[in-house]
């Protein structure tokens, strides 16, 4: 696969630029030519729909799967038992709870960790979003 071809433009990343592996994952993108839809989340922050649609692109309906759990905010809102409803708007409301990087292709995402993981996104071609 030739990093040059422009395959796989399209890449979004969830990005916070403070974080190592969200740098990380950047740089990986970046050396195989890959230049992603950069998105600070914490500035743009992404609503309980585009939760709801990076988890399904994860495969999951699990909203720990993108949870920082080590965040005080986390311990201050009392998530430790919360419901999935009220996670996603934790979420919404505080995005340092979401967890960095998140890189999606298509119907597919990957949360950076570690940041080699935003790599199988180029392993394999990905239908258009569109289905089509």
């Amino acid at each position: 696969m030739n990093p040059d071809d422009g395959e796989h433009d399209g890449v979004t990343l969830w990005h916070n630029p403070r974080c190592s592996k969200s740098r990380g994952a950047l740089a990986l993108l970046t050396e195989q030519g890959v230049e992603p839809e950069v998105v600070r989340y914490l500035e743009a922050r992404p609503d309980r729909a585009a939760l709801e649609d990076v988890l399904r692109r994860l495969g999951t309906d699990d909203p720990r799967a993108i949870l920082r759990t080590g965040e005080k905010v986390y311990r201050e809102r009392g998530l430790a038992d919360a419901d999935r409803d009220t996670l996603l708007d934790a979420m919404a409301a505080d995005p340092i709870l979401i967890e960095r990087p998140i890189a999606m292709v298509g119907d597919r995402a990957v949360v950076g960790r570690p940041p080699e993981r935003v790599l199988e996104l180029l392993d394999a071609p990905t239908p258009p979003r569109d289905g089509r």
